[in-house]
C-alpha cells in the first residue's frame, strides 16, 4: 500500500513533459465528448418533450431556441476542445501505427469519428441558428422541442427537420467516437 507522501508529486512531476501533451489532449477530448453527448441526449430525451408542457406554441420555440443558443456556447467550446485534443494526441497515436493492424484501423476509425462529430455538429449548429432566426426572438411555433406546429412557416419547419436529422447523425457520431475511444484504451 502506498504511503501518503508517495501520492504527492514532487516538483519535477509538475513540469509539463512531451508526454503531457497527449494526456492533456485526451482529457480535453474526453471532457468535450461528455459535454457534446450529454447535451445531445438531454435535449432529445428531456428538454424537447418537456417543452410540450409550455402552453403557447410560439413560447415553446422561444424557450427552445434560447436554451440551445446558451448551450451552443458549450457545444462550440467542446468541438474546439475535441478537435484540438485529437490533434494534440494524433501525433502520439500516429507514432504507434506500427503496433498492430487492429490498432491502425481503430485510429483511422477515430479520425473518421472525430471528423463526423465535427461536420455534423457544425452543420447542426448552422441549421439551428438558421431555424432560430425564422421568427423574432426565436419564437417559431412548435408542438414540442422537436416537432414543428402546423402553423410553423414551411422554411422554419424544413430547417427544424434538418436540425433533427443532423442532431441524430451527430449523436451517432459521438457514440461511435465513444466506442472507438474505449476500444483504443482497452488495447493500450
Amino acid at each position: 500500500m502506498p504511503r501518503p507522501q508517495d501520492l504527492i508529486p514532487d516538483s519535477a512531476d509538475l513540469v509539463p513533459s512531451a508526454g503531457a501533451r497527449p494526456l492533456v489532449g485526451q482529457i480535453a477530448q474526453d471532457a468535450a465528448l461528455a459535454a457534446l453527448l450529454g447535451g445531445n441526449l438531454f435535449g432529445r430525451i428531456a428538454m424537447h418533450p418537456a417543452l410540450a408542457d409550455v402552453g403557447d406554441k410560439a413560447e415553446r420555440g422561444k424557450v427552445l431556441n434560447r436554451a440551445w443558443r446558451r448551450y451552443g456556447n458549450v457545444n462550440s467550446l467542446s468541438l474546439v476542445a475535441l478537435v484540438g485534443g485529437w490533434l494534440a494526441c494524433r501525433d502520439a497515436e500516429h507514432g504507434r501505427l506500427r503496433t498492430s493492424r487492429r490498432r491502425r484501423r481503430l485510429i483511422r476509425a477515430k479520425d473518421v469519428a472525430v471528423g463526423a462529430v465535427a461536420v455534423t455538429g457544425l452543420a447542426s449548429a448552422v441549421s439551428g441558428v438558421g431555424f432560430s432566426q425564422q421568427a423574432p426572438e426565436g419564437a417559431v411555433p412548435m408542438d414540442s422541442g422537436s416537432e414543428p406546429a402546423a402553423e410553423t412557416p414551411p422554411r422554419a419547419a424544413t430547417l427544424k427537420r434538418a436540425v433533427n436529422v443532423l442532431g441524430g447523425l451527430n449523436l451517432a457520431a459521438e457514440a461511435s467516437l465513444l466506442i472507438v475511444d474505449a476500444l483504443l484504451a482497452r488495447g493500450a
